[in-house]
């Protein structure tokens, strides 16, 4: 089944697949042959953390190439906005209790950074927004209780 990702998304994976194979695994592999040099690999400690780090940096470049190659990669910027909150779109909210304005941006599980507003498809604020259009009224059941918001505005923002 592919997995949504952004532009932004798939770009900062394949960044970070980029760098694991051109920097870490390099500087990885050369700390290995120096520990070597050291002698007896039992007691080694600089061989053993070496090859751990070996270990997880494969496994992360294994990891990202699973994700990139199931990825359906989606650019907003090339669906003409309609109003309706789909994947990828940035969305204004307005509490309807308290008035306050959120801004979030409707991104792949990976992708999710609440820091940047960033919120994955999956949670329960995007399940609510998903298919709705600016002027409806959302209310969103999370961990942290129940809101109800308005949809002031939804874009195609890359």
């Amino acid at each position: 089944m592919a997995t949504p990702m952004t532009v932004r998304g798939a770009e900062k994976l394949r960044q970070e697949l980029e760098h694991l194979k051109r920097v870490v695994r390099p500087s990885v592999t050369q700390a290995i042959a120096e520990a070597r040099e050291h002698g007896d690999l039992k007691e080694n400690a600089e061989y053993h953390a070496a090859k751990e780090q070996q270990g997880f940096t494969e496994g992360r470049i294994r990891e990202i190439e699973g994700k990139l190659s199931e990825a359906q990669v989606i650019d907003i910027t090339k669906i003409k906005p309609n109003g309706n909150v789909i994947f990828g779109s940035t969305v204004t909210l307005l509490d309807v209790e308290t008035d306050e304005q959120l801004v979030y941006r409707i991104v792949g599980e990976d992708e999710a950074d609440i820091k940047e507003r960033s919120i994955s498809v999956m949670s329960p604020v995007a399940r609510a927004l998903i298919g709705k259009s600016e002027g409806d009224e959302v209310h969103v059941v999370s961990p942290q209780g129940e809101r109800d918001y308005e949809i002031d505005r939804v874009e195609h923002l890359e």
